[in-house]
């Protein structure tokens, strides 16, 4: 069975919970991957979760290239967020590389922001999550992602379908 389809079924048995204390759900497929989400909150239609987490075992002692590919094909690939996302720094000694929304959602209040960290080190990995900065605080604060299960599944798809 596929990742969405495990994920649609794990969706349907959340639906109703909500809860300060994440529930994490973790989901592996043939190939030794491993997706794991943190719900707060799962409903009929949508679900918050405060990260995203893919192991990619395959991916430990790859290229800083190959993590450079691999945040080009995500940014354009993935066009449904409330941001455009994109490559913004990549490190060849830690073989990381870190996307962020591009432009990130400014308001009076504050800028809210995705931010993706591939990794090519130990196990490899995507991790997702979303911050905001007040206007006139200093430093940020990681906030619950709000998708549908729709969105959801179509972002662990293109996960994936674009693992290097």
């Amino acid at each position: 069975m596929s990742i969405a389809n495990q994920l649609s079924n794990e969706l349907k048995q959340l639906k109703g919970f909500a809860s300060s204390h994440a529930k994490v759900v973790t989901l592996d497929d043939a190939d030794g991957n491993q997706l794991s989400i943190d719900f707060n909150a799962v409903d009929s239609m949508s679900c918050a979760f405060e990260e995203l987490r893919l192991n990619i075992p395959s991916l430990d002692g790859s290229s800083i290239e190959t993590i450079e590919d691999w945040a080009k094909e995500l940014s354009n690939r993935v066009t449904y967020l409330l941001e455009n996302i994109g490559p913004l720094e990549f490190d060849p000694t830690l073989k990381q590389g870190l996307v962020r929304s591009t432009p990130p959602d400014k308001s009076e209040d504050g800028t809210k922001f995705y931010e993706i960290l591939l990794k090519a080190t130990g196990n490899g990995s995507f991790t997702l999550k979303r911050y905001e900065s007040e206007t006139g605080t200093p430093g940020r604060t990681q906030v619950n992602l709000q998708m549908t299960h729709e969105q959801l599944l179509k972002l662990t798809e293109d996960l994936f379908e674009t693992i290097p």
